[in-house]
């Protein structure tokens, strides 16, 4: 997508155009190292070929990690299925895949979504397989994708970073939206809004690799510390730098 349709508003537009001040291009690396500082290097992903990653991706939506992995488990196992054969999901029933995947959250919603995202990848391009879309510019591919029902900016993100594609992209998920909101990185938006946004604040010397890492601190500190409902402001290794946790903390101590 391009960034003129992200940016509607002419101020954002303008900003764009302008170089970043040093303490803005300090902004992510920083959070970064406090994050790294606190809670250690990230385990390294196991990288998978990008419609593995595109059925998780699908799947694991206001899902936990455990159980996310769990059902790649249970199609596997109940339709003889996995990377390289996922012919057997597609060709299943909504009911048999719903099934299959009755752990994750809105399964009902979700084994229709699958069932027709696998069925038009196939007719697509003529066999079920995501891997030619390494031969194609990261924008294109993640246009391509998200054409499928279910397929927005996170998940296009997640295939293009976390699979074996590699880009450079952040996977915007709930978890990253949310402590970029609460640290004011970036004004109130949608994942793909925000996304744009946190790009332009990106070191250029940062990989996919650094990138995915990045994420992946940020989901962790948003599931241990700065939770939805009840943020531990307190402890938190960014609150120096946290406007929304500068002023829980201080209005509860007014009361």
């Amino acid at each position: 997508m391009a960034t003129t349709e992200l940016f509607t508003d002419p101020a954002d537009l303008e900003k764009l155009r302008k170089p970043l001040t040093p303490e803005q291009a300090d902004k992510l690396p920083h959070i970064h190292r406090l994050l790294l500082g606190y809670y250690g290097q990230p385990k390294p992903r196991e990288l998978w070929d990008p419609l593995t990653q595109l059925i998780y991706s699908l799947l694991s939506s206001r899902t936990k990690t455990p159980v996310s992995h769990q059902v790649m488990r249970d199609l596997e196992r109940a339709f003889h299925a996995g990377p390289s054969n996922w012919e057997p999901v597609r060709d299943a029933s909504v009911a048999e895949i719903e099934r299959a995947i009755a752990i994750v959250t809105f399964p009902e919603q979700k084994a229709p979504q699958l069932k027709e995202t696998l069925m038009g990848i196939t007719a697509r391009y003529g066999s079920l397989t995501l891997d030619f879309l390494a031969k194609y510019r990261t924008d294109k591919i993640r246009q391509w994708l998200e054409q499928f029902p279910g397929v927005g900016s996170k998940t296009s993100g997640a295939v293009v970073n976390f699979s074996v594609l590699r880009r450079r992209a952040l996977c915007v998920d709930s978890h990253h939206l949310r402590v970029a909101q609460r640290l004011c990185l970036v004004p109130r938006a949608d994942a793909a809004t925000t996304e744009e946004r946190l790009m332009r604040l990106v070191p250029e010397t940062w990989d996919a690799a650094m990138l995915d890492e990045h994420h992946s601190l940020i989901k962790l500190h948003a599931q241990t510390l700065c939770t939805f409902a009840e943020p531990k402001c307190g402890i938190c290794p960014l609150l120096n730098i946290c406007p929304t946790g500068q002023r829980d903390v201080a209005t509860l101590k007014l009361t």
